[in-house]
């Protein structure tokens, strides 16, 4: 009891922080500037969040005031998951500058990643400090940053390590697809049988058996796409896809679904598996505000269950839009893509010099909105990064719309 009176003092106690309230009552969102400038705040972000720690990975998040359940504020410890899914978005913005800093940082995260990988294979779920337990999904997100750092240095001790992860994958899953066991001691495992949002960790399985010939892996990422289309409603929503509320999911949690059977069936040229992702792609893009945002949660009718944004869902799903312009050439998703972005580089700190806010995107907008409350998320930083430079791409390009790849994880690695 005094414990938990003690946080909330703290927690209250936070918001007197200066910054804080300079955040709400001046504003440090910034007025839209040009997309490099937005990418380069970004990218500072990520590199703060890698050195405030020893070792290499990529802190968590950046809180604003005490958070009880963490018991602490400011830089939280590094993050396996999506650490592993960071690296390759590193490289491609290494490539975008021509700068070999950013590809040492993104060595750096695989190496780290190495070290940290379990004795199964498996990656564990929560950070780095919090006690280690076997977790599904973010061993597949760090598949994407092994397979890339082997690509990008000739090291087989990346691919050593992705093959691991591959095994203990295919170990865990069931005979139809679904992945029931390891699912993390910090997600709502104990209450979920399965994810469908693991078509995200079936891509990476897919693309690890593509750099391997490992058809085992194969058959089990299509296995896991034709377990999740079975999830799938008439009107393109998901069952079984969220970690907390799967009767009106996060916007987040459908783009990872939608993501997987979108990669997987562009990868293995399946129309099925393209419409199913379109199907659901399409439901968003219909719900789009004139602003670009989504609302951060849906129930089963495509209907909005909340009224704050989840500004990381929204990062990804203007990559799923780009992505999808890219494959069938369709100007809606083009459009789609250009005003989500417009909008998340509006909400974006760039009017402070604060390590820990400047370039980083909140977890919800408003930020005590309920997802990542009060907190620069690493996750909604990579994907906004994903996003702009798809975009910034696509612009440079013209018609050509790079049909070859994307940006980020296994998609700019072929």
């Amino acid at each position: 009891m005094i414990t938990a009176v003690s946080d909330l003092f703290k927690y209250y106690s936070s918001f007197a922080d200066a910054e804080l309230l300079k955040v709400y009552l001046a504003g440090s969102r910034s007025e839209e500037r040009g997309t490099m400038e937005h990418i380069e705040a970004a990218v500072q972000w990520i590199c703060q969040a890698q050195d405030a720690f020893e070792g290499g990975g990529v802190a968590r998040s950046y809180s604003m005031v005490y958070q009880p359940y963490f018991k602490k504020r400011g830089w939280f410890a590094p993050y396996p998951e999506t650490t592993g899914y960071i690296i390759p978005t590193l490289i491609d913005y290494a490539r975008l500058v021509n700068s070999q800093e950013f590809v040492d940082r993104a060595v750096r995260m695989a190496d780290w990643e190495c070290r940290v990988q379990m004795p199964s294979g498996a990656v564990q779920g929560g950070m780095i400090d919090q006690p280690s337990s076997p977790a599904i999904f973010n061993t597949g997100q760090v598949i994407f940053g092994w397979i890339r750092a082997f690509k990008e240095t000739g090291a087989s001790k990346y691919l050593d390590s992705a093959v691991r992860a591959g095994g203990f994958l295919v170990s865990q899953q069931d005979k139809d697809g679904a992945w029931r066991k390891s699912l993390s001691d910090f997600t709502n495992g104990s209450r979920m049988t399965s994810y469908t949002y693991n078509t995200r960790t079936a891509w990476a399985l897919l693309e690890l058996a593509l750099v391997t010939g490992n058809e085992e892996f194969k058959e089990g990422a299509i296995r896991n796409v034709e377990y999740a289309l079975g999830e799938q409603t008439e009107n393109g929503w998901f069952r079984s896809n969220c970690l907390t509320q799967p009767d009106r999911p996060l916007t987040h949690t459908i783009a990872y679904c939608i993501r997987g059977i979108m990669e997987v069936g562009s990868l293995l040229k399946n129309e099925t598996y393209l419409a199913s992702a379109r199907k659901a792609a399409d439901a968003l893009l219909a719900r789009q505000r004139p602003d670009g945002s989504l609302p951060g949660r849906y129930n089963g009718h495509w209907e909005p269950a909340v009224s704050w944004r989840c500004l990381t869902g929204e990062a990804q799903m203007a990559g799923i839009w780009g992505r999808l312009y890219q494959l069938t050439g369709m100007p809606d998703y083009l459009e789609g893509m250009r005003k989500a972005n417009a909008g998340l580089r509006k909400v974006q700190f760039m009017r402070t010099d604060q390590p820990g806010l400047y370039g980083g995107i909140s977890g919800s907008e408003p930020i005590h909105g309920m997802y990542g409350r009060f907190e620069i998320l690493n996750w909604a930083v990579k994907f906004f990064l994903d996003a702009q430079m798809l975009e910034l791409s696509l612009r440079k390009m013209g018609d050509s719309r790079l049909r070859s790849h994307g940006i980020g994880d296994g998609a700019s690695s072929n």
